[in-house]
């Protein structure tokens, strides 16, 4: 009998769900990725402006049946554990009335990488160097915390009013463990997918390694080191060849920085970077020669 009523009458967790535009003030849309939509907002609640993300019920369902038997985390879970300068801050997350999950963020002002790329503008020709190490931190980070992103590429990083990089999307992102490195799920965007998620063989964070140097080739030459391609059979179709050298497409980069990059595009992960913090390593090197601190000026007294 107390079995019968425990069942009945024990306590579950109760789940709130929010209404997004009874609570917010949606004042425009700012962003739409493959599984989601983006909006600037007024929060109710706190009165700020936020970043308010939807996902897709139907495509979130459809990536997270990818995982059977899997505890995977969600969006929101991982989102809500990143403290970084250079990643986006998470508020909160839940469920709308609609039963789709949502996310609660800080609004960035800025544009996002890849306009930046594509301007080729001289705010990104005095701090490409900077944007690098500054991504480069963000990764090290995540992966210290037990991420692979899965999806690193412009698209999900935006470049601030004050030139600071900050990572905005972690969609795709899985638990640096066994079950999810295992072969078969292959997700993220075709041109920066590394050879061995294309070919779906087991993963690690050294996808991540290979992403974020394609990224960084295109922040360079606004350029892929292979011929941009639409799907993945196109992708599988060109992995086998050599990456374009980056010193043919950017003459003048330093030598240091671009023997980094093109290590980190090497075909096969046991020839990659290892880490990313490995990669920092030169990069920062780089950084000091190319970009030494102006000493300050002593302070004098009247005396002299």
């Amino acid at each position: 009998m107390l079995e019968i009523l425990k069942k009945l009458f024990g306590s579950k967790p109760k789940v709130f769900k929010t209404d997004i535009p009874r609570r917010f003030e949606l004042l425009g849309r700012v962003g739409q990725g493959s599984m989601s939509k983006v909006w600037r907002a007024r929060d109710s609640h706190s009165a700020k402006t936020v970043a308010v993300k939807v996902l897709d019920k139907i495509k979130t369902q459809r990536f997270e049946a990818r995982f059977p038997g899997l505890k995977k985390p969600s969006e929101g879970e991982v989102a809500m554990k990143l403290k970084h300068p250079h990643i986006v801050e998470t508020y909160e997350y839940g469920t709308t009335t609609e039963d789709e999950q949502f996310l609660v963020m800080e609004f960035v002002e800025g544009v996002s990488l890849t306009m930046v790329i594509d301007a080729q503008s001289e705010s990104l020709t005095k701090n490409r160097l900077n944007y690098m190490i500054q991504l480069g931190e963000a990764l090290e980070y995540f992966h210290r915390e037990g991420w692979i992103h899965r999806d690193l590429c412009p698209r999900n990083i935006m470049v601030d009013t004050k030139e600071q990089i900050r990572l905005i999307d972690f969609g795709l992102v899985v638990p640096n463990s066994p079950d999810f490195r295992k072969p078969g799920n292959r997700t993220g965007t075709a041109n920066y997918m590394a050879p061995e998620l294309i070919k779906r063989h087991a993963t690690d964070q050294r996808i991540d390694i290979f992403s974020y140097s394609v990224t960084c080739f295109e922040m360079w030459t606004k350029h892929l080191p292979w011929e941009s391609a639409q799907t993945i059979d196109a992708v599988i179709h060109h992995i086998n060849k050599p990456p374009t050298d980056i010193r043919t497409l950017a003459p003048g980069i330093d030598e240091e920085v671009a023997a980094t990059i093109m290590k980190g595009l090497e075909r096969e992960p046991a020839d990659r970077w290892q880490t990313i913090a490995e990669m920092l390593v030169p990069l920062r090197h780089a950084q000091q020669r190319l970009q030494p601190r102006k000493k300050k000026p002593r302070p004098t007294t009247d005396g002299e």
